[in-house]
């Protein structure tokens, strides 16, 4: 098939095995892709705007400088390459996004509820207004990252670095901080009820090392 057929028969869901595909630079805003396989495609760039990418596998493949603010709920993104992504107000319930690399890439707004982000690099990264409820951050890097206004309940940050984050109106309850490094980090507003603070490092922050955390 031509460039313009395949295009054709991937809009019309006639084609649902893409690994390794060349769709770089490609408009697939609108397309549904529920369930597909792109493990190690080339979308470098490609525009999925509004695209239903719900359960499709992305393992491995390169989605750098893409736009996707669309729908990936469940979908597989565990090694895929997401820098400088548009993931801002994505739908990543549920998705799974272990040893991604994520620099640069735009997070504002992304629904992230019961994803698995578990030791990846979100330093930097504005991830303001963020839905984490639920979501796994275990030893994940968030030095001074933006996680202004973002729902972080029920999360998991066993020995996440949250050195000198932005956590201006976060909100924490009953959320894991075990070990976690919050060195420095700004929590004005931040709210705490519930939330688990074992032999968490909180100097320099508006919580004495050592107290229970205020409603």
């Amino acid at each position: 098939m031509t460039v313009i057929e395949t295009l054709q028969a991937i809009r019309a869901g006639q084609i649902k095995d893409l690994r390794g595909a060349n769709l770089a630079q490609v408009d697939l805003s609108g397309t549904v892709l529920t369930g597909v396989n792109l493990a190690g495609a080339n979308l470098a760039g490609a525009n999925l705007t509004g695209a239903n990418l719900a359960g499709a596998d992305l393992s491995g493949a390169d989605l750098s400088h893409a736009i996707l603010r669309c729908n990936l709920r469940g979908a597989d993104l565990g090694g895929s390459c997401l820098v400088g992504a548009d993931l801002r107000n994505a739908d990543l319930r549920a998705a799974t996004c272990l040893d991604c690399q994520l620099a640069q890439a735009s997070l504002a707004g992304a629904l992230l509820a019961g994803a698995t982000l578990s030791r990846l690099n979100l330093s930097l990264l504005d991830l303001r207004g963020c839905d984490l409820r639920g979501a796994s951050l275990t030893q994940t890097l968030l030095v001074q990252a933006d996680l202004s206004a973002a729902n972080a309940s029920g999360a998991d940050f066993t020995q996440a670095d949250l050195e000198e984050a932005v956590l201006v109106q976060t909100v924490f309850r009953g959320t894991n901080l075990t070990r976690a490094n919050l060195l420095c980090a700004q929590m004005d507003l931040a709210q705490w009820d519930g939330a688990l603070l074992i032999d968490t490092c909180l100097e320099g922050t508006a919580l004495d090392v050592g107290s229970s955390p205020q409603p």
